[in-house]
């Protein structure tokens, strides 16, 4: 079991591949599971105070950073050496759920808001793009493995957290707050950034596309190294700014409406 599930010694199993029936099975009942708890969690707590709403957030957190604390035991163990954890800080655009989910569960103010807004901005996109679109794990490890199953999993809490976020009521998307979003979304650029010159590494796909739908911006620059993580970079944020407008524009018809 260690070695077949956990991947100790290597897997023996042969990964059925990107796209695979047995890879997008999976993915699919993973992610049909995550938004029918997020549909039904949301819906019977909508009615409910702040803080029957909030404690889902508190269960999201609590996972989210249990699962990926064992990951980070299984890996250190798994490898003989803690140097492996290098490459495993919360660097990438989905692993920032890590710290943004609990921020969002145990703060107040407008950095809860905040929190909240940026959990449902990028963890749901991160969470379904590192499900489904994440198809350089499917060639690497089997489907039914330790490294592809809780990736799954924190991926699926973060999309889960952000939907839940915006069923149950708790998105506010306040434009007043929209610098701070902005300003950790800068923030965990900068560290990726740094860290990928110190370590070497490919944190937020910055210096590559390795497989994942990134690979539409590598493209279109021709690889260049220095347009590529610039245009990734200001991708997030135009993303980031549509979903503010589309958001606002949706609420301003609706509030017209109503009046």
């Amino acid at each position: 079991m260690f070695k077949e599930f956990f991947g100790y010694g290597g897997y023996t199993r042969e990964p059925e591949g990107a796209y695979s029936w047995q890879h997008l099975l999976f993915v699919g009942i993973v992610t049909l599971i995550m938004i029918g708890l997020a549909i039904f969690l949301g819906l019977r707590n909508r009615q409910k105070d702040d803080a029957t709403k909030n404690k889902v957030l508190v269960y999201s957190a609590i996972l989210i950073d249990g699962f990926e604390l064992l990951k980070l035991i299984i890996f250190a163990t798994r490898a003989h050496s803690i140097a492996t954890l290098r490459t495993s800080l919360p660097l990438f655009l989905c692993s920032i759920q890590l710290i943004t989910i609990p921020i969002a569960a145990f703060s107040k103010g407008r950095m809860k808001e905040a929190a909240m807004d940026f959990v449902v901005l990028f963890g749901i996109l991160g969470g379904i793009a590192g499900t489904i679109g994440a198809a350089q794990n499917y060639n690497a490890y089997p489907v039914l493995a330790f490294d592809n199953i809780v990736s799954a999993i924190t991926h699926n809490i973060s999309a889960f957290t952000g939907l839940y976020i915006i069923i149950v009521g708790l998105l506010t998307l306040k434009k007043e707050n929209a610098w701070i979003v902005g300003s950790i979304l800068l923030i965990f650029v900068a560290l990726a950034l740094l860290f990928n010159q110190l370590l070497d590494y490919n944190y937020m796909f910055l210096r590559s596309h390795d497989g994942t739908p990134y690979v539409i911006f590598y493209n279109m620059v021709k690889g260049n190294e220095t347009l590529y993580p610039l245009t990734v970079i200001f991708a997030f944020y135009i993303y980031m700014a549509i979903f503010y407008v589309v958001f606002h524009l949706i609420k301003n018809n609706k509030e017209k409406k109503a009046s």
